[in-house]
């Protein structure tokens, strides 16, 4: 059984439903851009909490809308209490959301570029015992070298790499917790 999620009930129902689970949707990536880069410096469970004010703030997770984000929007966003207020996150999100659409323009979709970095198909770790767990690996230095020459912010290796955990690129799931094996393959 995975261990940290702990005793909390909404990190544990986002475990059980969410965390390694193959994502395919661009929408879904950009969701979990946004998250993970708020995360920097900061824990999961801070970020997971504040979810639904993320969601309402950055227009249900919509790429485009972020885009078109102004300085009003970020004085907006810097008054809302929803969210972790602060001001380089939320130009990095709307920065961001400009890196993502220049990426599906050139991919075709943001989600047929982020899985290369795994060569299209979820890593199986097979860990045993929690702190074996990386926070780095060559394929998340990979991405985030390549994020960054296309404009991203926020997006160091530690931060791809739960990115990655997140998104199901990797399963990091302990081989005795139930979601090891629920979480293995992409579903279309």
């Amino acid at each position: 059984m995975c261990d940290w999620p702990g005793d909390d009930k909404l990190m544990q129902k986002y475990h059980d439903e969410e965390w390694g689970v193959p994502v395919l949707s661009d929408t879904k990536h950009f969701e979990y851009i946004i998250l993970d880069s708020f995360q920097a410096g900061l824990s999961w469970k801070t970020i997971l909490h504040r979810r639904k004010g993320f969601k309402k703030a950055f227009e249900g997770f919509n790429y485009k809308k972020v885009a078109a984000f102004n300085k009003q929007d970020v004085k907006r966003l810097m008054k809302d209490d929803g969210i972790i207020k602060n001001k380089l996150k939320i130009e990095a999100s709307i920065s961001n959301a400009k890196a993502f659409m220049e990426v599906q323009k050139e991919f075709g979709s943001f989600n047929r570029y982020i899985w290369q970095f795994v060569n299209y198909k979820p890593i199986i770790r097979k860990l045993k015992f929690s702190y074996d767990t990386p926070i780095t690996t060559p394929e998340s230095d990979a991405m985030a070298k390549d994020l960054k020459k296309r404009g991203f912010k926020f997006c160091g290796s530690t931060i791809c790499y739960a990115y990655m955990q997140a998104a199901g690129m990797v399963n990091d799931h302990l081989v005795t917790c139930p979601q090891f094996k629920t979480t293995q393959n992409i579903k279309k």
